[in-house]
């Protein structure tokens, strides 16, 4: 009788949460999951965007194997039919389903969710989402616009709710169901906050008062930046509070005071965020499902919030590609509770200061294209095996790897024999690396770099992240039969993370590259 599964899939959420050390945020929830569960402190998004990242991660399967870098096309068409991680719960007797942004909506998934191939009923969308880019933020006006910055009064919101709140009613009411009908589930509910806009309860502010709100430790471009690496943040221009600023194209910056207003309403929709999780894990708890069911939480990818005079995703830098992770997995990240004992209690942020310490971190360097095999692995199901070099033409394989043998390792201790290769995956035997890759359509920023379309990209920026270092390489594109060619480097970025730890000192330039 396997393990239940329940996937925590956030909207553009890096790790600014207790459980990662983050000082001024208030997130006591997915702090108190953490303190139940092994979390991974250096995990990352294979492209800094919803719909590849999305696409990558739930087949299993780099961006350079789904064909996607973009929103346009869907993989089972264009690249390959491959089957997806929730596919093969399915085809394992588990009622698999979606609540919320799991797929990316839209033509990437087949304007279905990838249903009925990933999902047993049809996936669960709110209807408040529609309403997600109106004018519902009062102004100083009075007046209603689309803003970024966007705390709203709950009630007066189209239908009195918002998106992650029905959402939340929507996968309570199906863990009630579960429960009552016995059966194996695997329930994915992605969140949409703190995606733009921060549209969230305005209650939220109130946890973030103006003084405690800093800049980013470094909110300048940095000199040695190359500009083929520089995203202009197009999709935050486009908000009507934004637009009035008149900042300049592409380097901006905004003002220091309106950099403030952003950070603090991330910070605020990430505790609304929080909110959610909790009664979602309290909901768990109710029903009697703690004991049995796996709990993942991860992010899409990350969101920068000034750093290099970046707002957004859109890049390859840790802050765009680097996202929480964490498994709680009973009788393994913990010792299963007794029958009845709580183990997510609900926690309030408005009177509960978090930070509560992992139950075990790792920080070795993982990806998000690893989830699939470590998901069935810890469900006890045959681990789907790994993908030859070409792999268009096979239905079922992960070009990531099992990473459950990092759970119970103390830091510090050597894994012997524990890199299995067979020969046909990449193999590090040293120290495991993250790729993570983003297209450009031009060398210097433009107004459709953040997201280029397919027939537009020139140029693909490769980054490996090793626990020391990331290494860039920007190189010369062709859409038409997706090639690379490593011979012609546009640009290259070197950052030593021992001494430049938020990646402002790009050494590409002073070093010899034979080493990598």
């Amino acid at each position: 009788d396997g393990m239940n599964v329940l996937f925590i899939i956030v909207d553009d959420l890096r790790p600014v949460l207790g459980c990662y050390g983050d000082k001024l945020v208030r997130s006591p929830n997915i702090d108190q999951l953490a303190s139940q569960s092994m979390v991974f402190s250096n995990a990352y998004a294979q492209q800094a965007l919803c719909a590849p990242s999305r696409v990558s991660f739930l087949t299993g399967r780099r961006p350079d194997t789904t064909r996607l870098y973009d929103f346009y096309s869907y993989w089972r068409v264009h690249a390959g039919n491959y089957s997806t991680m929730p596919q093969y719960f399915k085809e394992n007797g588990y009622v698999t389903l979606s609540v919320g942004k799991v797929f990316h909506p839209g033509v990437s998934s087949n304007y279905s969710d990838d249903y009925p191939y990933s999902w047993s009923i049809p996936p669960f969308h709110p209807s408040a989402e529609k309403h997600e880019n109106d004018k519902t933020c009062r102004g100083k006006d009075g007046k209603l616009h689309a803003n970024l910055v966007c705390p709203v009064n709950v009630t007066e919101m189209p239908g009195g709710t918002l998106p992650d709140i029905q959402s939340t009613e929507e996968a309570i009411h199906l863990l009630n169901v579960m429960k009552t009908t016995r059966q194996k589930f695997f329930l994915a509910v992605g969140y949409h906050k703190p995606h733009i806009p921060l549209r969230y309860p305005q209650e939220f502010l109130e946890l973030y008062p103006w003084e405690n709100i800093t800049l980013a430790p470094d909110p300048w471009v940095p000199k040695k930046l190359p500009s083929v690496a520089y995203n202009p943040w197009m999709d935050i221009r486009q908000r009507d509070d934004v637009e009035a600023l008149n900042v300049s194209f592409p380097y901006g910056p905004l003002p220091d005071g309106f950099q403030r207003r952003i950070r603090q309403s991330y910070y605020a929709a990430v505790s609304y965020l929080d909110v959610q999780v909790g009664r979602l894990l309290s909901a768990l708890d109710d029903a009697g499902l703690s004991n049995n069911t796996i709990v993942v939480f991860t992010a899409d990818h990350g969101w920068s919030l000034g750093e290099h005079g970046e707002w957004a995703k859109y890049s390859n830098f840790d802050v765009a590609t680097r996202v929480p992770l964490m498994f709680y997995v009973p009788g393994v990240t913990t010792s299963p509770a007794s029958q009845g004992a709580r183990v997510f209690p609900y926690l309030d942020p408005f009177s509960h200061i978090g930070g509560s310490v992992p139950q075990g971190q790792s920080k070795k360097v993982v990806e998000l294209v690893s989830l699939f095999p470590t998901l069935a692995e810890l469900a006890g199901l045959q681990l789907p095996p790994a993908c030859p070099k070409m792999s268009f033409g096979v239905v079922l394989c992960t070009e990531g790897r099992s990473i459950t043998h990092y759970f119970n390792i103390s830091e510090g201790k050597v894994e012997q024999g524990k890199e299995g290769c067979d020969g046909t995956e990449r193999c590090f035997n040293e120290e495991p690396v993250a790729l993570s890759q983003y297209p450009r359509p031009a060398d210097t920023p433009q107004w459709n770099s953040d997201k280029p379309r397919l027939e537009d990209i020139r140029i693909m920026g490769y980054s490996m992240r090793a626990m020391d270092y990331r290494y860039t390489l920007w190189v010369q594109f062709d859409p038409r039969n997706f090639s690379a060619n490593f011979k012609n480097v546009h640009a290259g970025e070197l950052y030593m993370m021992d001494n430049d730890p938020n990646q402002d000192y790009n050494i590409y330039n002073n070093t010899s590259h034979g080493w990598l």
